[in-house]
């Protein structure tokens, strides 16, 4: 809910941002803090690659980028979480050394993450001053502590008494004093990273009108997130990374929604010509049919139909909301509206094991966290579904689990040792091929693969999708999360556009079709979906 005593109640984003951008002025060409040449490598991967940065006083600067683009990496060298390989840190044209979180605080630097790192069991003061306690007589002040907090909130327009626990708080209410307290300690620069996340669209108004307002008092704001609307709404420039390369700097005056799209991607105008060459197949049976389901704070209701023998590309920014769809799909995470039926039956899925008695299956974004078992086998990881199928009352004993795992090995060609060796010394493709086995081994009827080939090598990658196609072929029903939208193209019935964590559009035919899909993506009223 909005704070009380907050204006913005029922105001478009865009109009409060009107009343305050024109208070809000650049100074100039001043920089508040800059980066030259920086370059981080970690191992053999360089995460940055000689990027420039510079922020304005006064001014709110996006930093995009995809996964993997090297945002996190900037930021921590920004706040001394890290430290450059090359290049330097720059603080009112000054060169400055940031050996640590402290001395970045110390030059003026604030920092204010998604997950509010508060204490939410200590009071609103208290956290508020943590670390920097006014004292009288060697003991706290508290009652100095009190008065100053409730003169620090009402700049913010937060009314709430900062006697009581912060955690009693909503989101957006601990968020703002989050900002408050890393303005009130840094002063110069703030980052947001990723700040309206798990906000509704009420309480990320508010923040913007203090973000707008903090900007007009001088402060230098660098805003991250993967809401393109949010970006074009509040900030001045914008820089996008790409593998740890800097691509573009520039006032998003001068750029559109589907311009950034490419940039972040990586794909010119001269892509949009490209089809896909394969000619539409008719539609299978209908497998399962997702009615109105959503989450709050995660996805938006959502309306798809699944069939046997097609592959459903799911193409959209990373934050775009592929990742909660898929999961409430599978019941990793509970859809709290909205209806599932499978072979024309209502059903619930509450948790993964209603999905895997359906013959559901699932290969998570993050293999090494979600995925694998690293400490056990690979014949253990490969069997270990099916054994929770079976139940442990139908152990399969030592001599099955070879059987099983030792034919999906030789089908899928996963190159090990052993399969008794530990499945995390195997390479990310064959880490990979061993979570697609281990759904196989349960002869599935649908499978959903978030971002199946990230992060393999070009076999593992070639492989991976000849299965994919293999699996339609054979009249599975597949959903496929790729941010590769070449690879998207390639092998989908349809793709399913996800923007905003709302699904925007459904293309078949002549529109899978990568412009459109850029489009879509982009602004789904620019597309032109069949």
């Amino acid at each position: 809910m909005v704070p009380a005593g907050s204006t913005l109640a029922g105001t478009p984003i865009e109009s409060a941002l009107r009343r305050h951008g024109q208070e809000g002025r650049l100074d100039g060409d001043r920089l508040a803090l800059e980066a030259r040449g920086i370059t981080k490598v970690f191992g053999n991967h360089v995460a940055l690659d000689a990027v420039d940065f510079g922020l304005r006083a006064g001014e709110v600067h996006a930093l995009l980028g995809e996964n993997g683009a090297g945002k996190s990496t900037l930021i921590k060298i920004l706040t001394g979480a890290y430290q450059p390989d090359g290049g330097m840190v720059l603080a009112d044209g000054v060169p400055i050394s940031l050996e640590s979180p402290q001395q970045a605080q110390a030059h003026g630097i604030g920092t204010v993450y998604q997950e509010v790192n508060l204490l939410p069991n200590r009071s609103v003061a208290e956290n508020l001053f943590l670390g920097h306690q006014p004292t009288r007589f060697g003991l706290i002040d508290r009652r100095r502590m009190e008065r100053d907090s409730r003169a620090i909130l009402a700049r913010y327009g937060l009314g709430i008494d900062p006697s009581s626990e912060l955690g009693a708080h909503s989101v957006a209410v601990q968020q703002i004093v989050a900002i408050a307290r890393a303005v009130e300690l840094s002063g110069k620069v703030l980052i947001l990273d990723e700040p309206t996340a798990s906000l509704d669209r009420n309480e990320v108004e508010r923040l913007f009108e203090i973000i707008a307002g903090l900007k007009s008092s001088g402060l230098a704001i660098v805003f991250i997130t993967h809401f393109l609307d949010q970006v074009f709404a509040i900030a001045d420039r914008a820089t996008i990374l790409r593998n740890g390369r800097l691509i573009e700097t520039r006032a998003l005056d001068d750029l559109t929604r589907t311009d950034v799209v490419r940039l972040m991607l990586g794909k010119d105008v001269a892509f949009s010509g490209a089809t896909k060459l394969e000619e539409s197949r008719p539609l299978g049976e209908v497998l399962a049919e997702f009615r109105g389901y959503g989450r709050k704070r995660s996805v938006h209701p959502f309306d798809l139909t699944v069939h046997k023998g097609e592959v459903i590309g799911v193409a959209g920014l990373l934050g775009s909301g592929r990742t909660e769809m898929a999961r409430i799909m599978f019941g990793a995470d509970v859809a709290d509206e909205g209806t599932v039926t499978v072979a024309g039956a209502a059903v619930a899925i509450t948790r993964p094991t209603d999905a895997i008695a359906r013959g559901f299956g699932f290969c998570p974004e993050d293999r090494k966290a979600e995925g694998i078992f690293g400490e056990l086998s690979v014949r253990e990881n490969i069997v270990i579904a099916l054994q929770g199928k079976l139940g442990w009352f139908s152990a399969l004993n030592r001599d099955e689990q070879l059987e099983i795992a030792g034919k999906f090995g030789e089908a899928m060609d996963i190159r090990a040792a052993s399969l008794d060796m530990p499945v995390k010394l195997l390479s990310g493709g064959n880490q990979q091929k061993v979570i697609l086995s281990r759904w196989l081994a349960t002869d599935p009827a649908f499978l959903i693969l978030d971002e199946p080939t990230r992060g393999i090598d070009v076999g593992a990658h070639a492989e991976i999708v000849r299965t994919i196609n293999r699996l339609r072929d054979e009249g599975l029903a597949l959903v496929v999360i790729s941010s590769e939208i070449d690879e998207v193209v390639a092998y989908s019935s349809r793709i399913v556009v996800m923007r905003d964590r709302e699904l925007v559009a459904e293309l078949n035919g002549e529109n899978i079709n990568p412009g459109v899909i850029v489009q879509a993506i982009a602004n789904h009223r620019e597309a032109s979906p069949a």
